[in-house]
């Protein structure tokens, strides 16, 4: 776990927490990053991040990421993170990604093709 020198979880390594949730969630759909830049010529960058902080988490303690909403749009995707230390039962953290579908080659934002909405929209409904 990467602290700052009072043993505390450096802020920016919430979003890093983030980003393995999403990696898991993707892996639940039976994809990845590498997987969805080839198969869909796609890439997501994030235009949007935010964070607030209600409790530290600090070395050697352990870390819960829950997705909490899952927002698909016709080019975006927006994720709704919840962050846990689980050591001391608290909630450290609400952040928010906001990541739009880009192509590489055009060098600009595209629709999200139906097959990803459709895998994404399944598992929001299996998960109700």
């Amino acid at each position: 776990m990467d602290t700052d020198t009072a043993g505390v979880v450096h802020f920016s390594n919430y979003f890093r927490y983030c980003e393995k949730a999403e990696e898991e969630l993707l892996n639940t759909l039976g994809l990845d990053f590498v997987e969805i830049e080839k198969r869909f010529k796609l890439w997501f960058p994030r235009v949007y991040a935010s964070c607030k902080y209600m409790w530290p988490i600090r070395f050697n303690q352990m870390v819960r990421v829950d997705i909490e909403d899952l927002e698909i749009g016709q080019r975006h995707v927006k994720y709704k993170f919840k962050i846990y230390n689980e050591t001391e039962n608290k909630l450290s953290a609400e952040c928010e990604i906001v990541a739009v579908a880009a192509s590489k080659e055009l060098g600009k934002a595209v629709t999200l093709p139906k097959e990803l909405v459709d895998l994404v929209r399944n598992l929001k409904r299996t998960n109700k």
